[in-house]
């Protein structure tokens, strides 16, 4: 039986088996106490561990004694292995930094899409953080159309990936638009596979032009042309749409992933069961849509317009036809020619105040192909 080790003998001991730090080496403290602006760690050394604030966090804000509490165990970077007073300097931040690096790099490499928080809208773009690293996305890459406005972003947390990582620089570079792009052809894909001409579908106009919308389908954009508006005619589709609006609209035409929509649906077509309802001879009441040098067009019914020539306006003479009608007039008229292949009606109010025998002898029937050339 060995003899038993004095106080001294044991202390000795215990010391001997207390580790010997280097600066640079990352090690594991317990805390066993915490202050407003510092955290003693006891590193299984001689020396405590101090942990300042700045050290610990970017954040000022951050609470110590609310953050941390005795007992825990935090991993940190020795800066410093003996200062005048005996302790050894650590650093928490750094860890947590090279940790990130080493995952951002990792993201970076393998092409990992990530997953943040906006922390700040700058100037030219918007700034995220992972572990606290900072990742800056250009405006041209947040989205895959042009946002003039990048508060929304702020708090949001998106999805991006890394494309651009110098470590040394302190320069990484995240992409959302990739992302979105990629996602939406994969939706578009799936529509396309989906949908077929003459389907009637759902979508919301996302953009209005002087020539037609855009309406979002869902996974792809397709365009209602001013023409396939209204069986009616349109003037200025600003006036008709605003971005937002929910539309039934019908697939028209599919070239590639270009997709033609129109609101002309064929049981509201004005012109079914024409050959009756303008049938020549037919007295019609409408209202002066729009004028011209050569005469005014009346719709007669909703889509439907017929041409009041300027030479069936009256029996008198009439040099243009806004010396005696302007947008809005209620004109009646009979219905002197009709085109169902064109889609064309001439009407003539001469042709009701003017006896048969002098209208067959007096009236020249009016060329509608040819006014209708001379419109366009």
């Amino acid at each position: 039986m060995s003899e038993e080790l004095t106080f001294e003998q044991l202390l000795e001991e215990q010391e001997s088996k207390k580790i010997i730090l280097h600066t640079g080496e990352v090690v594991e403290g317990t805390v066993f106490d915490v202050k407003p602006e510092e955290i003693i760690l006891d590193l299984g050394c001689k020396s405590d561990g101090i942990l300042s604030k700045y050290e610990y966090t970017n954040d000022n804000s951050v609470d110590l004694t609310q953050a941390v509490k005795p007992g825990d165990k935090l991993e940190v970077k020795v800066l410093k292995v003996d200062d005048r007073e005996g302790q050894v300097i650590v650093s928490y931040k750094r860890v947590q930094q090279e940790k990130a690096n080493q995952r951002i790099e990792e993201a970076f490499n393998n092409q990992e899409v990530l997953k943040a928080k906006v922390s700040a809208i700058l100037k030219g773009g918007i700034t995220v953080e992972v572990d606290g690293t900072r990742i800056f996305i250009p405006a041209s890459l947040v989205s895959d159309s042009y946002e003039k406005d990048l508060s929304k972003y702020l708090g949001q947390e998106i999805e991006f990936v890394v494309v651009e990582y110098n470590p040394h620089k302190r320069r990484c570079i995240g992409d959302r638009k990739q992302l979105l792009s990629a996602k939406k052809e994969e939706m578009q894909k799936a529509l396309l596979e989906k949908i077929k001409v003459g389907d009637i579908v759902d979508g919301v106009v996302k953009n209005v032009t002087d020539f037609g919308a855009f309406v979002d389908l869902g996974g792809a954009d397709g365009l209602l042309h001013i023409s396939e508006m209204s069986w009616g005619r349109v003037e200025n589709p600003k006036k008709n749409f605003r971005i937002g609006d929910k539309l039934k609209v019908l697939v028209k035409d599919i070239n590639g992933t270009k997709i033609a929509l129109s609101l002309k649906f064929d049981d509201e077509n004005p012109w079914k069961d024409a050959n009756d309802k303008f049938a020549i001879g037919k007295i019609v009441t409408g209202k002066v849509a729009r004028m011209t040098d050569f005469g005014a067009f009346v719709e007669i019914e909703n889509g439907v317009d017929a041409l009041l020539h300027v030479s069936q306006i009256s029996k008198d003479r009439v040099e243009k036809p806004s010396d005696v009608l302007k947008v809005g007039d209620e004109v009646t008229a009979k219905i002197v020619d009709f085109n169902e292949a064109d889609h064309k009606i001439s009407l003539s109010v001469k042709a009701l105040t003017a006896p048969d025998s002098e209208e067959n002898e007096d009236e020249v029937p009016v060329d509608i192909e040819a006014v209708a050339n001379e419109e366009q």
